[in-house]
């Protein structure tokens, strides 16, 4: 809990954020305090990201107060926000995109400087990272990107950062750079600084948050020392308990292999087929070379041969323009459709079935695709794949950002599709996850190092072939 010795950075007291009749923030009081890391929890439409952009500035409360100590507003007491939607400029290099955020670096030779500090902030929180400060966004990977966001976030810039506010950030991190991070955050919070971590990765949570506050609707629900929780009693908290042995895939028959790529990746039918080793090896460029090369063909089919689910939605699966019924239906237009023309009941049908099957928070799916919170975007991507008639869904690390109450869901529709014959080929950078598959593809410098199968899918084996190329037998 705070030190009430210690004067705090930012405070709220009975904040309240409405949107019309939905009440995202329900009178939330807290205080944040130097020196401490602030774990915020709860599942998608919780009001997480409603609630740092209060205290961030970004949006003004309905009701209550929110107090800046040492500054008059969020930016002059030292508030910054690293966002799980990453907000890079993609056509500027990451010391331009640095010079946006930092307004002291003008004049003759300002660019040269911009490299110099964002390199600095690369180094300081990842060490080895081999980033190039003069590389535009944009050619960079998603973990690259993530990281130069997190490098600006903590960069000295115009006033020394006091509060840093992490969502979702080790989201498209591997294990070992997700741990520079978290190492990164404890010195910081030592040295006086304070940080507000939000995740859905519960042992992150439990390593570095000295206090864990728990959202439901847009209210605090519980609110204690880091100590003070287990792993089920936060779950419990959140508001959902998840499934005993969630992990556990039940022995299924799986068919004729569907699936062979000249880089030996293989898939059956009906299998559950996992993409992993450290993050930028190739695994993400395997899927869409395979994926486009089987839906590229210039005239589409009524039913696809594959279906996608990205990771980064921003890039690869939001139409931000539309509705969520329509990002939900843009997979089975064909489906039921007479002299090209949609059926429009039967469009409606499927978008509601599937808003209550995966658990889509929203009154009507006919509102803007960007008026979910971004887990709650991912469940659409997830409806959209499913949905459709496609036997084989590729999946490149999709439960960025997703709560553990709804992987759970998720990863029983998976095993459900399965067990009807659908395919699976899924990236995960969560070891856990890769561990659920009946077979796993470690892939290292671009090439598949080791294939696993059974009981040798285990974390040790898939670090072993992520460092160490096997030998050929």
């Amino acid at each position: 809990m705070p030190d009430p010795g210690i004067a705090p950075i930012v405070t709220l007291t009975d904040a309240a954020k409405h949107f019309g009749a939905v009440r995202a923030l329900d009178g939330v009081s807290l205080t944040i305090s130097p020196g401490e890391c602030l774990g915020l929890v709860g599942h998608n439409g919780a009001g997480k990201s409603t609630l740092v952009n209060v205290v961030n500035g970004g949006l003004a409360p309905s009701g209550g107060e929110v107090t800046f100590h040492g500054g008059t507003d969020a930016l002059g007491a030292g508030v910054r926000s690293v966002f799980q939607e990453l907000s890079l400029c993609p056509n500027l290099t990451a010391a331009e995109n640095l010079r946006i955020a930092h307004g002291g670096l003008k004049g003759p030779g300002w660019r040269r400087r911009a490299r110099a500090e964002i390199r600095e902030s690369l180094d300081t929180v990842f060490p080895g990272h081999g980033i190039d400060p003069g590389a535009e966004v944009d050619r960079l990977s998603i973990a690259e990107r993530q990281m130069v966001e997190i490098a600006i976030g903590f960069a000295p810039r115009d006033t020394p950062a006091r509060l840093v506010i992490l969502d979702e950030p080790t989201s498209s991190l591997d294990a070992g750079i997700a741990d520079q991070l978290l190492d990164h955050i404890a010195r910081f919070c030592a040295g006086g600084g304070a940080v507000v971590f939000i995740t859905h990765m519960m042992g992150e949570i439990f390593r570095v948050a000295t206090r864990i506050i728990v959202l439901k609707d847009g209210r605090v629900v519980a609110d204690h020392g880091a100590s003070d929780f287990t792993r089920t009693g936060l779950v419990d908290a959140m508001g959902h308990v998840a499934a005993e042995d969630a992990a556990e895939l039940s022995e299924r028959r799986t068919g004729d292999e569907i699936v062979r790529t000249e880089d030996g990746l293989a898939a059956c039918e009906g299998e559950i087929v996992g993409l992993s080793g450290l993050a930028g090896h190739g695994q993400a460029e395997a899927l869409a070379r395979l994926y486009l090369g089987e839906t590229s063909a210039w005239r589409s089919r009524a039913v696809p041969p594959m279906v996608f689910v990205a990771g980064d939605r921003g890039r690869d699966g939001l139409l931000p323009l539309w509705s969520i019924l329509r990002n939900m239906s843009i997979s089975i237009l064909r489906q039921g459709a007479r002299w090209g023309l949609v059926d429009r009941a039967a469009e409606a049908k499927i978008g509601d079935e599937w808003k209550r099957r995966i658990g889509i928070r929203t009154d009507d799916v006919t509102n803007p695709i960007m008026s979910l919170s971004g887990g709650n975007q991912q469940k659409v991507l997830f409806a959209r794949a499913l949905a459709s008639e496609a036997r084989v869904v590729v999946m490149d690390d999709p439960m960025r950002g997703v709560d553990v109450g709804t992987k759970q869901d998720v990863y029983a529709m998976i095993r459900a599709e399965a067990a009807s014959g659908r395919t699976f080929l899924w990236y995960s950078t969560e070891t856990e996850e890769v561990c659920q598959c009946d077979r796993v593809f470690v892939y290292r410098a671009g090439r598949i190092s080791a294939e696993l199968t059974g009981a040798d899918i285990t974390e040790e084996r898939i670090l072993e072939a992520s460092f160490e190329m096997q030998e050929a037998s």
